[in-house]
């Protein structure tokens, strides 16, 4: 996989709010991406994703809704983010509302689209049944050309709209048919799999509403990719950006603030914290991100439960430090509170990498992907089997295990079956017997002893066959 090849072309679905961006977004991407409400504004920053229509493939950005309003207020920064995706795309999708007809915020939104009508694609979407005809008819007046009839909810007019976008977009190249590939070789293998580590680190930015994660991913970028400001919860959806640092693709993705399951209330909210755990789940590393000035509350250990609970890698990083008490001896006490309680609170997680930072300013950013990337790279760590046994029979000597009914527990042999997170398999003769206690002394042990730092260790028992089991049944027989 080449990540330097031509990037593909962008599209740009836009439109007023509530005409059924998203909805059209979701059918072209092929599935949920972007939450979908009857609530107007519900998207607030510009999304990506690769798309395809048929033989056309793409990257669609899903926009928020075209505002008038002017100056600071979060609609105006909203519009700005429409305006620079407009300005990037080299298609722009013009959603109107055709049962509601053509409103005066869509002949406002088109007069700004005409000086640049060559890119533009005009949609007349809910045109379903009869009830959008009065509305595809006044989109004609909008000065874009014939509107094309669309149902973005029944995928009706798909047709139609690949014939439009083919104007603007070159088709795919035709693949030829391919013989099944040839089993590879080790070497071949090991170089397949160096390819591998060359795809993108998938770096989620997650923590309670209003601690920074938008700034932090801009400080990260270096560039406004994501609305920011004093408005608690303004990200809803997870925002993907494409990044480079230091020569390493990474995929950030910032996520909607996660409040407590009891304060969860509208059906927006849980649909945005549904997103943020979606993200979670397939991300390689976390950064959770804290308020310096209300570090570790139980909504943080919450977020970083979730984390290290889908076996994710995890990096703590505690914004606002440039608000912390000038007293040293006060913050001391502060950063010390917060590594006793992560580590009273997630035993099987030792010694999380905790950075400070002021993602408004940049202090201490500097620091954060270095430990980002020291992490990635335990998650991703094996430990050679014949290396782990000598090491089980040095522990079963130095601590052995307890007694079971009078009789030794013996530990057989123990494999490393995966990486991201390393997991383990142990063979036990008396698996039931060996309790959480030993358990939890070997996955220290292994933390300790193979620079396990920091990730989480899974290690679950097995009981070996018994070789003459299938003997003593024959001889029964």
């Amino acid at each position: 996989m080449r990540y330097a090849e031509a990037k593909p072309p962008r599209v740009a679905i836009v439109g007023r709010p509530n005409v059924g961006k998203s909805t059209l977004f979701n059918r072209l991407v092929g599935r949920r991406r972007a939450i979908v409400a009857d609530t107007p504004g519900v998207t607030r920053d510009v999304r990506e994703q690769d798309a395809q229509l048929g033989d056309l493939a793409f990257t669609l950005l899903d926009t928020a809704g075209w505002e008038t309003t002017g100056g600071e207020a979060l609609e105006a920064r909203m519009r700005r983010f429409t305006e620079r995706a407009i300005e990037s795309a080299d298609a722009v999708l013009f959603l109107i509302d055709a049962r509601a007809g053509v409103l005066p915020l869509d002949e406002a939104f088109a007069g700004w689209l005409r000086k640049r009508a060559g890119k533009v694609i005009l949609v007349a979407n809910k045109c379903e049944g009869r009830a959008g005809q009065t509305g595809l008819a006044e989109a004609h007046a909008l000065g874009l050309g014939p509107p094309i009839p669309f149902s973005a909810e029944h995928g009706e007019g798909l047709s139609d709209l690949h014939e439009a976008l083919a104007r603007h977009i070159e088709p795919m190249p035709e693949e030829e048919d391919e013989d099944e590939e040839p089993e590879l070789s080790e070497e071949e293998q090991a170089a397949a799999d160096a390819e591998l580590q060359k795809r993108p680190l998938l770096l989620a930015i997650v923590g309670r509403p209003n601690v920074g994660k938008s700034t932090l991913l801009n400080r990260l970028v270096g560039e406004e990719r994501v609305l920011t400001g004093p408005e608690a919860g303004i990200t809803r959806d997870a925002i993907r950006v494409e990044w480079n640092w230091k020569g390493h693709a990474v995929r950030l993705v910032d996520t909607a603030g996660m409040r407590r399951r009891s304060k969860i209330e509208a059906k927006l909210e849980a649909a945005s914290v549904a997103d943020t755990l979606d993200t979670i789940r397939l991300a390689d590393v976390a950064i959770v991100v804290l308020d310096a000035e209300n570090m570790a509350e139980k909504q943080d250990l919450a977020v970083a439960g979730w984390v290290i609970e889908e076996g994710r890698a995890i990096v703590v990083a505690v914004n606002k430090t440039d608000l912390l008490a000038e007293d040293r001896s006060q913050a001391s006490k502060q950063w010390r509170k917060l590594r006793d309680r992560l580590e009273a609170s997630f035993a099987q997680v030792k010694d999380v990498p905790i950075v400070g930072i002021s993602a408004l300013n940049g202090r201490g950013v500097d620091r954060l992907m270095p430990a980002v990337f020291e992490t990635y790279k335990i998650w991703n760590k094996r430990v050679p089997t014949p290396k782990l046994n000598r090491w089980l029979r040095e522990m079963e000597t130095l601590h052995p295990p307890p007694l079971a009914h009078g009789r030794r527990i013996r530990l057989r042999f123990m494999t490393q079956i995966k990486i991201r997170p390393p997991t383990f398999i142990l063979s036990v003769s008396q698996p039931e017997e060996l309790g959480g206690d030993y358990l939890r002394f070997l996955i220290n042990r292994l933390r300790d002893d193979f620079g396990l730092p920091g990730v989480p260790i899974r290690l679950t028992m097995r009981k070996p066959k018994n070789p003459y089991a299938s003997r003593a049944k024959t001889r029964r027989g």
